[in-house]
C-alpha cells in the first residue's frame, strides 16, 4: 500500500505541477503565439519544466524502490538562452531509506551544429539497478513515469567519471561513445569469486560505442539550421558495445558485452496498434553480478497474489520474480496488441491490450557468484495476459499468467493481478 500511495504521491505532485503551468492564465496570456505553447508542451512530454535559462527534470521529484524507499530531489539542463555551445546538466537527491545523498554533475560543449556533436564530462555518484542494460542513446526516450522503479530491491553503487562524445553520423544514425572508470561496491551481501581473489568491491575501466537506426524515419533541417525528427517511423534498432579493460587504471576484470534492442510498431486503421520489441545481450569475460543481465522481472517475493499486488511496468515480465533469473547471454521477444478505444463517453475511453512475453536464456560459472542464488533461463520463460487501461486517471488493471517451462507448481504463483498507468500529454 506504501507503494501505491508513493505513486498516487508522484502522479499528484507532477501533475500538479504541470497543471498549475498549463492552466496559469499569466503565462498563457504572455504567449500568443501558439508555437510557443506547443513547444511547452513538447518539453512537459520530455520530461521537463522549462524556464528562460533552465529546465526542470521532472523524473528526479519523486521516486520509491525497495532499497532507498522515498527518493526526491531535483535535476536538470541549462537551455540556449544560458549558452548555446556549452551545456551543464546535473541531479541531486536523497533516499531516506538508506539515508544517502546520491548526484551527477556534467558538462557539455557543442563542437558541430549540424551534426549535433557534444563532448560531455560527467561525474556520478549513485545507484543502480543489478542486471539493468543501459544503452547510451537511451535517454533520447524519456518514459513519463517507469512504475517497475517501485518494486526494485537490488542495487550496487558506483563511482563513475565519464568522457562521452554525440554524433549525428547520418540523418537517421544517431552514435554515442563512453570512456568511463567506475569503482564499485554492491548494497547487498554479495562476493564475485575469480580463482583465489573474492571481490566485494572493484574497479572497471570500460569503453561503450553505441549507435541509433531508425531508417523510416523522416528528418529535416528547421529555420535554425537543426536537425529534426518530423515523422517517426519503425522499426528503431539500436546496438551496443561494451568492453572492460583488466589493469587499465587498476580495472579488475576483462570482458565484453554486444547488446541489441530493436522496437517496431504496425499502425492499424481501425485505430488499433501491434508493437513488437526485440532485445538481446551477449557477453563473454569474467563478469560480476552487477553486469550480468535480467529479463526486467517485476514480481515481488510475496506469498499471495494480493500481496504481490502493486503496478506493472511498461515492458517487463510481470510474472517473475525479482532476482530469479540471471544471464550472461539472454533475448527476450515482447508483443502487444492495444485495441481502437471503448468510445464509452468523452471522458471514459479504456483501452484493452493483449500481451505475450518469452525470455531465454545461460549462464556460465554460476558458482562464482557467492552468498546469492538464481536459476537460468535456458528452458524458455513465457508469460501473457491482458490490460484494460485507462480506467480512471491513467490507472487500469493487469492479469498476466506464467506458463510453460518455468509454470510453478501452486496456481497462485503463476498469476500477477496489477494496476497499470498510462498518461500521455
Amino acid at each position: 500500500m506504501l507503494k501505491f500511495c508513493s505513486v498516487l504521491l508522484f502522479f499528484t505532485l507532477v501533475s500538479g505541477t504541470i497543471n498549475a503551468q498549463y492552466n496559469t492564465n499569466k503565462y498563457f496570456e504572455t504567449q500568443k503565439d501558439s508555437t510557443k505553447k506547443s513547444n511547452f508542451i513538447k518539453h512537459l512530454a520530455n520530461g521537463y519544466l522549462p524556464t528562460k535559462y533552465f529546465n526542470f527534470d521532472l523524473r528526479y521529484l519523486v521516486k520509491y524502490n525497495q532499497y532507498e524507499a522515498l527518493r526526491t530531489g531535483f535535476g536538470g539542463e541549462t537551455t540556449k538562452a544560458f549558452a548555446k555551445n556549452f551545456r551543464v546538466t546535473g541531479y541531486g537527491v536523497y533516499g531516506f531509506g538508506d539515508s544517502r545523498f546520491k548526484y551527477n554533475v556534467a558538462g557539455g560543449y557543442r563542437l558541430a551544429k549540424k551534426t549535433k556533436t557534444w563532448i560531455n564530462l560527467s561525474y556520478t555518484d549513485d545507484l543502480q539497478e543489478t542486471g539493468s542494460s543501459k544503452f547510451l542513446t537511451d535517454k533520447r526516450f524519456f518514459q513519463f513515469f517507469e512504475p517497475r522503479l517501485l518494486n526494485i530491491d537490488l542495487f550496487h553503487k558506483h563511482i563513475t567519471k565519464a568522457l562521452s562524445l554525440e554524433h549525428q553520423l547520418a540523418p537517421k544514425i544517431l552514435t554515442e561513445s563512453e570512456f568511463a572508470l567506475s569503482n564499485i561496491s554492491s548494497t547487498y551481501n554479495y562476493k564475485y569469486q575469480l580463482g583465489a581473489n573474492s571481490f566485494e568491491t572493484y574497479r572497471l575501466t570500460t569503453a561503450k560505442f553505441a549507435l541509433q537506426w531508425s531508417p523510416f524515419s523522416t528528418y529535416n533541417y528547421n529555420e535554425k539550421d537543426e536537425l529534426k525528427e518530423t515523422v517517426a517511423a519503425y522499426p528503431k534498432i539500436t546496438v551496443q558495445y561494451s568492453k572492460s579493460f583488466k589493469n587499465i587504471a587498476k580495472s579488475n576484470f576483462n570482458f565484453s558485452k554486444l547488446d541489441i534492442k530493436a522496437i517496431h510498431k504496425i499502425f492499424h486503421k481501425n485505430e488499433s496498434e501491434s508493437e513488437f520489441i526485440l532485445v538481446s545481450g551477449l557477453s563473454n569475460g569474467d563478469i560480476p553480478l552487477t553486469h550480468l543481465y535480467h529479463a526486467y522481472p517485476n514480481n515481488i517475493n510475496k506469498q499471495t497474489v494480493m500481496q504481490r499486488f502493486s503496478v506493472a511496468g511498461i515492458n517487463s515480465f510481470e510474472t517473475m520474480f525479482f532476482n530469479e533469473f540471471f544471464s550472461d547471454k539472454f533475448t527476450t521477444i515482447q508483443f502487444k496488441h492495444t485495441f481502437k478505444p471503448f468510445n464509452i463517453s468523452v471522458w471514459f475511453k479504456p483501452q484493452m491490450a493483449l500481451i505475450s512475453r518469452y525470455a531465454v536464456g545461460s549462464i556460465n560459472n554460476i558458482e562464482r557468484h557467492q552468498n546469492i542464488s538464481f536459476g537460468s533461463l535456458n528452458k524458455g520463460y513465457t508469460e501473457s495476459g491482458i490490460e484494460l487501461n485507462k480506467l480512471f486517471f491513467g490507472f487500469g488493471l493487469s492479469f498476466t499468467y506464467r506458463y510453460g517451462a518455468y509454470h510453478l507448481p501452486q496456481v497462485q504463483d503463476n498469476i500477477a493481478l496489477k494496476f497499470t498507468f498510462n498518461l500521455t500529454l
